[in-house]
């Protein structure tokens, strides 16, 4: 009788192949509430700081200063922080910024962890048992899709590679207020259990939904998968963090600003765009070259031998570029933005100035500076850098340099200043 029945379970239809909305489907035995959680805490903090670098490179950009700054303007009531960029310290957005971009490379290990760790809930059934479950499913998808539009426009951006549709600017900007509104709605929901996991894990009765009900035999431990995750952070900070610092570009193999430094010399350092690829000529900065300087008192045009008769004066400055990159600082030189300023009819209380490229195309060929940046004796209307004129790429016959501004905010190939209230 026994041996019948045994023979009869042996001739049973083997149990179909789980589904991945079933949790035995998932089978690594890595998966479970104390892994997410260290990766939960750790993004948290990321996040957090790579938030606060990007809007505060949005304010670096003074956008609520004039509408040639503003590539969000429906941004609205999200453009509540703004505030005047300060002029110093100098290295100020080379530090903010490199932060940011850094971070976000150093995180896209932790990210994919994260991802890989929750995977399974994004296919659980039902998909809302109550409102406090749908609200935690919401939150979890518009994370998830926050996240990676996030960091892959953003990776994308660092190389230089604009594959996805409208500028990087608005969709970079609108998409973290997005991601940001779900990362803290997920926070606030999943916070207090992560810690408790980390502190004292589960409680014995509490089942560990995030593990699966029957794991395969482990190739790795959860604290050996975290290593891995480090592992693999550590290793695109190495690969990637030298190009903000001239002696280790070569290092930054992951990056369009590896490598060797554009040529040796004065100019021998990085740019972001060349003279032939903004369509600069060399008819337009020759002998016939003059710059236009507009205010109170007129409107004046100053070839270069002019503006070099002019008090010069020297700056010690970086060039830092949103797309994380930075130069040591530059020895530029050239005449005061403020003594340009006095020229047009401001003699007290400089205003800001609008600065206009012979670049003829591009967002930013004309940008608007505050009067806290005209004011500051190191903003300057550089004629040489390093000893040596401008080199086309960095900028001849003029450019203008800002301590801690953005790249894009000092014009290069400058041809009209126009001093007032902007």
């Amino acid at each position: 009788m026994g041996d019948t029945r045994q023979r009869t379970r042996a001739h049973l239809p083997s149990p179909p192949f789980p589904l991945p909305t079933e949790r035995a489907f998932w089978r690594s035995p890595v998966r479970g509430v104390w892994f997410t959680a260290v990766l939960g805490v750790v993004l948290l903090a990321g996040i957090t700081l790579m938030f606060v670098t990007g809007l505060l490179s949005y304010a670096a950009y003074n956008p609520d200063l004039a509408a040639v700054n503003d590539k969000t303007p429906d941004k609205g009531w999200l453009g509540f922080y703004l505030f005047d960029w300060p002029t110093g310290p100098h290295w100020l957005y080379r530090l903010t910024q490199g932060i940011h971009v850094t971070l976000g490379i150093v995180l896209v290990p932790v990210l994919l962890a994260k991802l890989w760790s929750v995977v399974p809930k994004l296919f659980t059934l039902p998909p809302a048992r109550s409102a406090g479950h749908a609200l935690e499913r919401l939150s979890l998808l518009l994370l998830v899709g926050g996240a990676l539009f996030e960091f892959v426009t953003g990776l994308l951006n660092i190389q230089l590679e604009y594959l996805f549709p409208g500028s990087f600017y608005p969709l970079h900007f609108y998409g973290a207020w997005v991601f940001f509104a779900a990362f803290l709605a997920h926070t606030f929901l999943k916070l207090p259990m992560a810690l408790r996991a980390l502190r004292h894990g589960l409680p014995t009765a509490e089942k560990d939904e995030s593990a699966s009900p029957r794991p395969t035999t482990p190739t790795v431990s959860r604290r050996g998968a975290l290593a891995v995750v480090g592992a693999g952070s550590l290793l695109l900070l190495v690969t990637s963090a030298g190009r903000s610092f001239d002696g280790l570009r070569r290092t930054a193999l992951l990056t369009p600003r590896g490598g060797a430094e554009p040529g040796s010399g004065p100019n021998g350092f990085q740019i972001n765009k060349t003279a032939a690829k903004a369509g600069i000529v060399p008819a337009e900065t020759g002998e016939r070259w003059r710059l236009t300087v507009v205010g109170p008192a007129g409107e004046f045009r100053l070839s270069r031998t002019e503006l070099l008769a002019m008090a010069q004066h020297s700056a010690a400055l970086p060039i830092a570029c949103v797309e994380g990159w930075s130069t040591s600082d530059q020895w530029w030189r050239g005449v005061r933005l403020g003594d340009l300023a006095a020229l047009a009819g401001f003699r007290d209380g400089p205003p800001g100035v609008l600065v206009e490229s012979l670049q003829l195309s591009g967002p930013f060929r004309t940008v608007a500076l505050r009067d806290n940046q005209v004011r500051d004796a190191r903003s300057l209307l550089a004629l040489g850098v390093n000893g040596e004129d401008l080199s086309p790429d960095h900028g001849y016959p003029a450019r203008v340099i800002v301590p801690a501004a953005p790249g894009v905010m000092n014009t290069k190939w400058v041809s009209r200043l126009t001093f007032g209230e902007l």
